[in-house]
């Protein structure tokens, strides 16, 4: 039998299943804070970024994985696998799936790279997705394009916590900060083929979120999917409030929730809360 090795990188969100799985591998991104490195989930948590970024000097960076941290990792699971199946944070985001590809062509054993054109829990959710096509009997190339299927029929729509976090990273210029400070604009974020834009601009809080619970509802009336996850910066009690309400008017629907991570707090900001789903997931 073919003896497969999954390997993603530290924006994916691993529950209990895919943390104690023995053939998953992780790879940290790294977040720079005033010039110093740390390893994503390793040696920064996201309660401790958030206190850090109150003080910093100098914007945070967050930079992907080396060549050769994916090339040393390949090579050591060449001992014991057959083949490698990779599955990484969107590369419109971040340069980590390029990293992969180029280790992956200077080691000997097969390795599959899979763009998942997302992060945190959706991502996780198409590892989990793949282990299941391979463990049935799918080959490789047969479960890439179911799971290219799949990841096509996400949605996603944030709710960033942090204008001035985006207009000190340079994602967004001075006058966008302060128009939207100003008048409490409210963008709301989607991803679109991987790459982040925004779907509307709305006047307050409570406006941002009923347009996005009408994104939910629309979806939800076409294609009746089984699973929603609710994606929350440092503090879940809002992430918990849109739960109890979408689980009342939804209740054959399973919500999960989960922390965003390190990584996407450094741009996003602790008060940021998303919402994803697969529409071909049923």
């Amino acid at each position: 039998m073919v003896k497969t090795a999954w390997v993603t990188d530290s924006t994916a969100y691993l529950d209990d299943e895919l943390r104690n799985h023995p053939d998953l591998y992780t790879i940290p991104l790294t977040v720079l804070l005033d010039g110093v490195e740390y390893s994503d989930g390793v040696d920064l948590t996201p309660n401790e970024l958030f206190d850090r970024l109150k003080e910093l000097k100098s914007p945070p960076l967050t930079s992907q994985p080396s060549i050769g941290s994916f090339q040393s990792l390949y090579e050591k699971l060449s001992k014991e696998y057959d083949q490698i199946v990779t599955i990484l944070v969107s590369g419109k985001l971040s340069g980590t799936v390029s990293s992969s590809k180029q280790a992956a062509s200077l080691v000997d054993i097969p390795v599959t790279i899979f763009d998942s054109h997302i992060l945190t829990y959706p991502m996780s959710v198409l590892i989990k997705k793949g282990m299941e096509l391979v463990e049935t009997g799918h080959r490789i190339d047969s479960m890439i394009e179911k799971l290219e299927h799949l990841r096509d029929t996400c949605e996603t729509y944030v709710l960033v916590g942090s204008l001035e976090q985006l207009h000190r990273g340079g994602r967004m210029t001075g006058l966008q900060f302060f128009l939207g400070s100003m008048l409490h604009v409210k963008p709301i974020i989607s991803f679109e083929a991987g790459a982040l834009r925004v779907k509307e601009k709305v006047r307050g809080e409570k406006k941002a979120k009923e347009k996005i619970f009408d994104y939910f509802r629309f979806a939800y009336e076409q294609n009746q999917f089984k699973e929603v996850y609710l994606l929350y910066g440092l503090h879940d009690e809002q992430a918990k409030a849109w739960q109890l309400e979408l689980q009342s008017d939804y209740p054959k629907v399973k919500i999960l929730s989960c922390p965003l991570g390190a990584v996407i707090g450094v741009h996003a900001g602790e008060n940021t809360l998303g919402i994803s789903w697969f529409n071909g997931l049923k």
